[in-house]
């Protein structure tokens, strides 16, 4: 495997350092552990910090994710409040052959 140096355009990106809070720490840690949950597909999941609360939106494809993101954000040290407005993905399964 051969590494190359990360550049944009032939040149260096700049570097610069990002607004760290409690509030975006808390964030990653919910994010994180939902994304590591083995019972629920995060992949289309966003967390966001609003006022003193966690907000989980998205879509899952089962109700039971719905629940499992909100217990699993609960959980998370830093986390007041959690406002879950995750939805249930609807597929139809019916054959149209």
């Amino acid at each position: 495997m051969v590494f190359k140096p990360q550049t944009f355009y032939g040149h260096e990106p700049s570097t610069f350092e990002t607004e760290s809070t409690p509030a975006t720490a808390v964030e990653s840690r919910v994010a994180e552990a939902l994304a590591r949950a083995g019972d629920l597909d995060a992949g289309n999941v966003s967390v966001t910090s609003v006022d003193d609360r966690i907000v989980l939106s998205g879509t899952v494809a089962f109700p039971e994710e719905v629940v499992i993101a909100a217990d699993i954000a609960s959980r998370i040290s830093g986390v007041a409040a959690v406002e879950n407005l995750i939805t249930t993905a609807s597929y139809d399964n019916t054959s149209g052959s």
